[in-house]
């Protein structure tokens, strides 16, 4: 009988993203920038603090809503340093405003899902481990993506945060060849025609 990958448990909400999120190829730019800010929130902490505060999170930073967060400022800091229920990091805080005028600028360019997703061609890279033990930190694919985002002005995205999100995006789809979901995830592998 086929097993879901072996971090994804005991804690329900866990299990849910694994079955439900995690690998799923993600088409829409707002969200791929979501996802990346909460990978940077979430370096020297466990994904599951992230998973449990993502609500909070998102109430707390405008839905995520680049364009608002781009004008922020230190009132807005200081609001969000207040904030118990999200991580209070002000480094992390100050990134995500200037992470959010990175944004803007490669939406400029044609957009931040397109400067994503050209790296692989437009497809998923379907990889086919078959232990954890297998599944590196990040590789030079990651180590090349979190370069240029730095480049461009991003922070908190190292090569380890950038494949981790690449990860949870299905940018890559890194569930186990033993993982009901990494069948789900390879069938998804082309943009739907309404992405």
């Amino acid at each position: 009988m086929s097993e879901r990958c072996g971090w994804a448990g005991p804690d329900e909400i866990y299990i849910t993203y694994h079955d439900t999120e995690w690998g799923v190829p993600e088409w829409d730019s707002r969200t791929l920038w979501e996802k990346l800010i909460l990978d940077g929130f979430q370096a020297g902490l466990s994904w599951i603090t992230i998973l449990k505060k993502r609500d909070n999170f998102r109430s707390a930073f405008a839905g995520f809503d680049p364009n608002v967060i781009a004008e922020w400022g230190e009132p807005d800091v200081l609001r969000l340093l207040s904030n118990p229920g999200i991580i209070r990091h002000r480094g992390k805080i100050e990134a995500t405003i200037g992470n959010a005028r990175a944004w803007q600028a490669i939406e400029k360019e044609g957009g931040f899902d397109t400067y994503l997703w050209d790296y692989l061609d437009g497809s998923p890279l379907q990889n086919h481990w078959k232990n954890l033990g297998e599944v590196p930190a990040y590789t030079p694919l990651s180590e090349a993506i979190s370069k240029d985002l730095k480049k461009r002005g991003f922070r908190f995205c190292g090569p380890t945060i950038v494949y981790a999100f690449m990860q949870a995006t299905g940018l890559i789809n890194d569930h186990l060849v033993g993982c009901p979901r990494h069948a789900d995830c390879a069938a998804m592998a082309q943009k739907p025609a309404s992405a």
